[in-house]
Protein backbone atom coordinates (compact mmCIF):
# COMPACT_ATOMS: atom_id res chain seq x y z
CA UNK A 1 0.00 0.00 0.00
CA UNK A 2 1.53 3.20 -0.55
CA UNK A 3 2.07 5.93 1.94
CA UNK A 4 0.63 8.78 0.42
CA UNK A 5 -1.90 10.95 2.26
CA UNK A 6 -4.48 11.92 0.76
CA UNK A 7 -7.04 9.05 0.74
CA UNK A 8 -7.94 6.72 -2.61
CA UNK A 9 -11.29 7.11 -4.26
CA UNK A 10 -12.14 3.90 -5.34
CA UNK A 11 -11.59 0.10 -3.79
CA UNK A 12 -9.77 -3.18 -5.12
CA UNK A 13 -8.00 -5.96 -4.53
CA UNK A 14 -5.94 -6.21 -7.67
CA UNK A 15 -2.20 -4.82 -6.97
CA UNK A 16 1.24 -4.31 -8.80
CA UNK A 17 4.34 -4.25 -6.50
CA UNK A 18 3.53 -2.11 -3.45
CA UNK A 19 0.35 -0.66 -5.02
CA UNK A 20 -3.13 -1.86 -5.35
CA UNK A 21 -5.93 -1.00 -7.72
CA UNK A 22 -7.17 2.17 -5.27
CA UNK A 23 -3.33 3.56 -5.29
CA UNK A 24 -3.41 3.15 -9.09
CA UNK A 25 -7.08 5.10 -9.43
CA UNK A 26 -5.60 7.43 -7.22
CA UNK A 27 -2.43 8.54 -8.71
CA UNK A 28 -4.41 8.85 -11.78
CA UNK A 29 -6.75 11.02 -10.01
CA UNK A 30 -3.98 13.26 -8.63
CA UNK A 31 -2.60 13.79 -12.14
CA UNK A 32 -6.20 14.40 -13.86
CA UNK A 33 -6.58 17.25 -11.20
CA UNK A 34 -2.97 18.54 -11.35
CA UNK A 35 -3.71 18.78 -15.63
CA UNK A 36 -7.65 19.86 -14.76
CA UNK A 37 -6.44 22.96 -12.38
CA UNK A 38 -3.59 23.87 -14.24
CA UNK A 39 -5.69 24.33 -17.46
CA UNK A 40 -8.38 26.29 -15.78
CA UNK A 41 -5.77 28.55 -13.85
CA UNK A 42 -4.27 29.43 -17.44
CA UNK A 43 -7.77 30.40 -18.93
CA UNK A 44 -8.08 32.29 -15.69
CA UNK A 45 -4.66 33.72 -16.47
CA UNK A 46 -6.08 35.23 -19.87
CA UNK A 47 -8.85 37.13 -18.58
CA UNK A 48 -6.78 38.59 -16.01
CA UNK A 49 -7.74 37.01 -13.08
CA UNK A 50 -4.60 35.21 -12.10
CA UNK A 51 -1.56 38.41 -11.87
CA UNK A 52 2.11 37.96 -12.71
CA UNK A 53 2.84 34.83 -15.42
CA UNK A 54 2.07 31.59 -15.09
CA UNK A 55 4.32 28.21 -15.28
CA UNK A 56 2.72 24.93 -15.73
CA UNK A 57 3.61 21.11 -15.69
CA UNK A 58 1.71 19.93 -18.74
CA UNK A 59 2.79 16.49 -19.49
CA UNK A 60 5.06 16.20 -16.27
CA UNK A 61 2.02 15.50 -14.13
CA UNK A 62 4.00 11.53 -13.20
CA UNK A 63 6.78 13.11 -12.21
CA UNK A 64 5.69 14.72 -8.81
CA UNK A 65 2.40 12.45 -8.52
CA UNK A 66 4.64 9.18 -8.38
CA UNK A 67 7.11 10.66 -6.25
CA UNK A 68 4.93 12.38 -4.16
CA UNK A 69 2.61 8.70 -3.49
CA UNK A 70 5.38 6.98 -2.07
CA UNK A 71 6.75 9.55 0.88
CA UNK A 72 5.14 9.15 4.28
CA UNK A 73 3.28 11.81 6.30
CA UNK A 74 6.34 12.21 8.39
CA UNK A 75 8.68 13.44 5.28
CA UNK A 76 8.92 16.66 3.72
CA UNK A 77 8.28 17.58 0.32
CA UNK A 78 9.97 20.98 -1.04
CA UNK A 79 7.77 21.57 -4.24
CA UNK A 80 8.41 23.17 -7.14
CA UNK A 81 6.07 25.46 -9.81
CA UNK A 82 5.97 22.20 -12.19
CA UNK A 83 4.64 19.56 -9.40
CA UNK A 84 1.30 20.53 -8.28
CA UNK A 85 0.10 16.70 -8.10
CA UNK A 86 2.53 16.27 -5.31
CA UNK A 87 0.87 19.51 -3.35
CA UNK A 88 -2.44 17.39 -4.44
CA UNK A 89 -1.60 14.14 -3.16
CA UNK A 90 -0.47 15.38 0.43
CA UNK A 91 -4.09 16.85 0.50
CA UNK A 92 -4.17 20.31 -0.47
CA UNK A 93 -7.41 21.24 -1.83
CA UNK A 94 -8.25 22.73 -4.97
CA UNK A 95 -10.19 25.35 -3.89
CA UNK A 96 -7.05 26.20 -1.79
CA UNK A 97 -4.83 26.52 -5.27
CA UNK A 98 -7.64 28.15 -7.58
CA UNK A 99 -7.43 30.60 -4.62
CA UNK A 100 -3.57 30.73 -4.23
CA UNK A 101 -3.26 31.25 -7.86
CA UNK A 102 -5.36 34.23 -8.11
CA UNK A 103 -4.09 35.57 -4.91
CA UNK A 104 -7.06 35.27 -2.51
CA UNK A 105 -7.58 35.44 1.33
CA UNK A 106 -8.37 31.68 1.02
CA UNK A 107 -5.29 30.82 -0.73
CA UNK A 108 -2.47 29.02 0.86
CA UNK A 109 -0.58 32.26 1.23
CA UNK A 110 -3.49 34.62 1.91
CA UNK A 111 -2.03 36.80 -1.43
CA UNK A 112 1.56 36.96 0.29
CA UNK A 113 3.49 35.32 -2.41
CA UNK A 114 3.38 33.99 -5.94
CA UNK A 115 0.99 32.41 -7.52
CA UNK A 116 2.90 29.05 -7.77
CA UNK A 117 5.10 30.24 -4.74
CA UNK A 118 3.19 28.51 -2.07
CA UNK A 119 3.80 25.57 0.68
CA UNK A 120 1.25 23.93 3.04
CA UNK A 121 3.59 23.58 6.04
CA UNK A 122 1.03 21.71 8.22
CA UNK A 123 0.81 18.97 5.52
CA UNK A 124 4.38 18.83 5.14
CA UNK A 125 5.25 21.22 1.96
CA UNK A 126 7.72 23.44 1.94
CA UNK A 127 6.96 26.83 -0.16
CA UNK A 128 9.76 26.91 -3.41
CA UNK A 129 11.81 30.03 -3.93
CA UNK A 130 12.63 30.67 -7.92
CA UNK A 131 16.25 29.98 -7.62
CA UNK A 132 15.44 26.60 -7.91
CA UNK A 133 18.40 24.24 -7.19
CA UNK A 134 18.26 26.19 -3.50
CA UNK A 135 15.77 23.89 -2.91
CA UNK A 136 18.03 20.68 -2.75
CA UNK A 137 20.06 22.52 -0.14
CA UNK A 138 16.78 23.27 2.16
CA UNK A 139 15.82 19.46 1.44
CA UNK A 140 19.49 18.57 2.55
CA UNK A 141 19.55 20.31 5.78
CA UNK A 142 16.03 19.44 6.31
CA UNK A 143 17.63 15.34 5.82
CA UNK A 144 20.52 16.64 8.20
CA UNK A 145 17.78 17.34 10.87
CA UNK A 146 16.47 14.68 11.04
CA UNK A 147 19.56 12.72 10.87
CA UNK A 148 21.01 14.90 14.25
CA UNK A 149 17.51 13.90 16.30
CA UNK A 150 17.71 10.02 14.85
CA UNK A 151 14.28 10.22 13.24
CA UNK A 152 13.42 8.00 10.29
CA UNK A 153 11.88 10.67 8.21
CA UNK A 154 13.19 11.42 4.45
CA UNK A 155 13.20 14.73 2.32
CA UNK A 156 12.61 15.09 -1.25
CA UNK A 157 13.02 17.82 -3.87
CA UNK A 158 12.24 18.20 -7.49
CA UNK A 159 14.32 20.52 -9.69
CA UNK A 160 15.00 20.60 -13.60
CA UNK A 161 17.59 19.86 -15.67
CA UNK A 162 19.17 23.71 -15.89
CA UNK A 163 19.81 23.60 -12.51
CA UNK A 164 22.42 20.71 -12.56
CA UNK A 165 24.45 23.77 -14.08
CA UNK A 166 24.46 25.38 -11.08
CA UNK A 167 26.46 25.08 -7.66
CA UNK A 168 23.92 24.87 -5.11
CA UNK A 169 23.15 21.58 -7.15
CA UNK A 170 26.57 20.74 -6.10
CA UNK A 171 26.99 22.23 -2.57
CA UNK A 172 23.63 19.83 -1.73
CA UNK A 173 24.81 16.87 -4.09
CA UNK A 174 27.84 16.86 -1.94
CA UNK A 175 27.15 17.60 1.31
CA UNK A 176 24.52 14.56 1.30
CA UNK A 177 26.47 12.43 0.06
CA UNK A 178 29.29 13.10 2.94
CA UNK A 179 26.86 12.76 5.20
CA UNK A 180 24.94 9.85 4.09
CA UNK A 181 21.55 11.70 4.50
CA UNK A 182 18.28 10.86 3.70
CA UNK A 183 17.52 12.25 1.34
CA UNK A 184 15.93 12.21 -2.36
CA UNK A 185 16.79 14.07 -5.76
CA UNK A 186 14.53 14.63 -8.53
CA UNK A 187 16.16 15.66 -11.56
CA UNK A 188 12.92 16.65 -13.98
CA UNK A 189 15.12 15.79 -17.25
CA UNK A 190 12.06 17.73 -19.46
CA UNK A 191 14.33 18.52 -22.28
CA UNK A 192 15.29 22.50 -21.96
CA UNK A 193 16.61 24.66 -19.61
CA UNK A 194 13.79 27.43 -21.14
CA UNK A 195 14.91 27.46 -24.58
CA UNK A 196 18.46 25.60 -23.95
CA UNK A 197 18.53 21.78 -25.13
CA UNK A 198 20.53 19.16 -23.28
CA UNK A 199 22.95 19.41 -25.27
CA UNK A 200 23.88 22.69 -24.77
CA UNK A 201 23.98 22.34 -20.80
CA UNK A 202 26.36 19.51 -20.20
CA UNK A 203 28.70 16.82 -21.83
CA UNK A 204 28.06 13.91 -18.88
CA UNK A 205 23.78 13.04 -17.79
CA UNK A 206 23.41 14.53 -14.36
CA UNK A 207 22.84 11.56 -13.30
CA UNK A 208 25.87 10.19 -13.68
CA UNK A 209 26.99 12.75 -11.33
CA UNK A 210 25.53 10.97 -8.14
CA UNK A 211 28.15 8.39 -8.44
CA UNK A 212 30.80 11.36 -8.21
CA UNK A 213 29.37 12.38 -4.82
CA UNK A 214 29.23 9.18 -3.72
CA UNK A 215 25.90 7.76 -3.81
CA UNK A 216 23.31 6.21 -5.78
CA UNK A 217 22.07 7.71 -9.41
CA UNK A 218 19.23 6.29 -11.60
CA UNK A 219 16.87 7.07 -14.47
CA UNK A 220 13.69 6.20 -14.57
CA UNK A 221 10.99 6.97 -17.13
CA UNK A 222 9.41 10.20 -16.06
CA UNK A 223 5.72 10.01 -18.14
CA UNK A 224 5.07 6.44 -16.28
CA UNK A 225 3.25 7.57 -12.76
CA UNK A 226 4.15 3.84 -11.21
CA UNK A 227 8.09 3.31 -12.36
CA UNK A 228 7.92 6.82 -10.62
CA UNK A 229 6.20 5.99 -7.65
CA UNK A 230 8.65 2.80 -7.60
CA UNK A 231 12.07 4.38 -7.70
CA UNK A 232 10.97 6.90 -5.33
CA UNK A 233 9.60 4.30 -2.78
CA UNK A 234 13.09 2.19 -3.15
CA UNK A 235 15.39 5.51 -2.49
CA UNK A 236 13.51 6.10 0.56
CA UNK A 237 13.63 2.86 2.29
CA UNK A 238 17.17 2.77 1.58
CA UNK A 239 17.91 6.18 2.76
CA UNK A 240 15.82 5.26 5.92
CA UNK A 241 17.90 1.97 6.61
CA UNK A 242 21.30 4.56 6.40
CA UNK A 243 22.23 4.22 2.73
CA UNK A 244 21.81 7.63 2.13
CA UNK A 245 20.33 10.13 -0.91
CA UNK A 246 19.31 8.50 -4.19
CA UNK A 247 19.28 11.23 -7.51
CA UNK A 248 16.32 9.96 -9.63
CA UNK A 249 16.51 11.47 -13.23
CA UNK A 250 13.06 11.52 -14.55
CA UNK A 251 13.05 11.69 -18.55
CA UNK A 252 10.08 14.04 -19.07
CA UNK A 253 9.16 16.63 -21.52
CA UNK A 254 7.71 20.37 -20.87
CA UNK A 255 4.56 20.01 -23.52
CA UNK A 256 4.25 23.73 -22.74
CA UNK A 257 6.44 27.11 -22.70
CA UNK A 258 8.29 28.00 -20.20
CA UNK A 259 5.52 30.25 -18.85
CA UNK A 260 2.30 31.51 -20.39
CA UNK A 261 4.12 33.77 -21.88
CA UNK A 262 6.59 31.74 -23.88
CA UNK A 263 5.09 30.44 -27.64
CA UNK A 264 7.88 27.53 -27.50
CA UNK A 265 8.58 28.25 -31.12
CA UNK A 266 12.49 27.00 -30.57
CA UNK A 267 11.56 23.34 -29.70
CA UNK A 268 10.91 21.04 -33.01
CA UNK A 269 7.72 19.66 -34.11
CA UNK A 270 8.51 16.51 -34.24
CA UNK A 271 9.57 16.16 -30.62
CA UNK A 272 6.77 17.42 -29.40
CA UNK A 273 4.59 15.00 -31.26
CA UNK A 274 6.90 12.34 -30.52
CA UNK A 275 6.53 12.95 -26.74
CA UNK A 276 2.64 13.91 -27.36
CA UNK A 277 2.50 10.08 -28.04
CA UNK A 278 4.04 9.12 -24.25
CA UNK A 279 1.09 10.96 -22.04
CA UNK A 280 1.61 10.02 -19.16
CA UNK A 281 -2.21 10.64 -17.91
CA UNK A 282 -3.21 8.26 -21.19
CA UNK A 283 -1.08 6.02 -20.68
CA UNK A 284 -2.57 5.63 -16.54
CA UNK A 285 -5.82 5.51 -18.16
CA UNK A 286 -5.09 2.79 -20.40
CA UNK A 287 -3.91 0.85 -18.09
CA UNK A 288 -6.92 1.50 -15.96
CA UNK A 289 -9.10 0.79 -18.21
CA UNK A 290 -7.82 -2.06 -19.34
CA UNK A 291 -8.49 -3.02 -15.82
CA UNK A 292 -12.39 -2.56 -16.05
CA UNK A 293 -12.03 1.05 -14.17
CA UNK A 294 -14.60 3.75 -15.46
CA UNK A 295 -12.10 6.14 -16.93
CA UNK A 296 -15.03 8.35 -18.36
CA UNK A 297 -16.58 8.52 -14.62
CA UNK A 298 -13.13 9.84 -12.90
CA UNK A 299 -12.86 12.07 -15.41
CA UNK A 300 -16.31 13.34 -14.51
CA UNK A 301 -15.59 13.35 -10.97
CA UNK A 302 -12.78 15.51 -11.53
CA UNK A 303 -13.89 17.78 -14.05
CA UNK A 304 -17.25 18.27 -11.71
CA UNK A 305 -14.71 19.02 -8.45
CA UNK A 306 -12.39 21.84 -10.28
CA UNK A 307 -16.11 23.03 -11.34
CA UNK A 308 -17.32 23.64 -8.07
CA UNK A 309 -13.09 24.82 -6.55
CA UNK A 310 -13.60 27.66 -9.45
CA UNK A 311 -16.70 28.69 -8.02
CA UNK A 312 -15.42 29.08 -4.49
CA UNK A 313 -12.31 30.13 -4.82
CA UNK A 314 -13.30 33.17 -7.39
CA UNK A 315 -16.57 33.73 -4.84
CA UNK A 316 -13.15 34.35 -1.84
CA UNK A 317 -12.66 37.92 -1.17
CA UNK A 318 -9.22 39.56 -1.73
CA UNK A 319 -6.69 39.86 1.60
CA UNK A 320 -6.86 42.71 3.68
CA UNK A 321 -3.82 45.39 2.64
CA UNK A 322 -3.88 46.50 6.35
CA UNK A 323 -2.45 42.47 6.98
CA UNK A 324 -0.48 42.34 4.27
CA UNK A 325 2.50 41.82 7.15
CA UNK A 326 0.97 39.24 9.33
CA UNK A 327 2.31 35.61 9.21
CA UNK A 328 5.19 36.84 7.27
CA UNK A 329 8.11 37.18 9.72
CA UNK A 330 8.80 34.88 12.88
CA UNK A 331 7.93 36.19 15.83
CA UNK A 332 8.29 34.38 19.81
CA UNK A 333 11.58 33.07 21.20
CA UNK A 334 13.09 30.10 20.34
CA UNK A 335 12.33 26.80 22.07
CA UNK A 336 15.07 24.49 22.84
CA UNK A 337 14.64 20.91 21.92
CA UNK A 338 18.16 19.47 23.25
CA UNK A 339 21.20 18.89 21.76
CA UNK A 340 22.03 22.38 20.53
CA UNK A 341 18.32 22.25 18.30
CA UNK A 342 15.83 25.06 18.90
CA UNK A 343 12.38 25.68 17.23
CA UNK A 344 10.84 28.69 16.94
CA UNK A 345 7.06 29.27 17.72
CA UNK A 346 4.75 28.25 15.02
CA UNK A 347 7.34 26.61 12.91
CA UNK A 348 8.35 22.98 13.26
CA UNK A 349 10.20 20.43 10.31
Amino acid sequence: MATGMAEPTAGGDAAVGHLKLEDRIWLLRAMLLMRGLEERAMNLYRQGKVPGSFYDGYGQEAVSAGAAFAMAPEDRLCILHRDLAAHIIRGVTPTRILAQYMGRETGITRGRDGNVHFGARELGCVGMVSMLPDMMLVATGMAMAFKLRGERRCALTWFGDGSTSRGDFHEAMNWAGVQKLPVIFVLENNQYAYSTPLEKQFAVDPVERAAAYGFVGLTVDGNDVEAMFEATRAARERALEGGGPTLIEAVTMRMHGHAAHDDMKYVPKEQVEQWRKRDPVERQEGRLAALGVDVEALRASVAAEIEAATEDALAAPMPDPDTATDGVFCVGEAEPLGDGIARWSGFQL
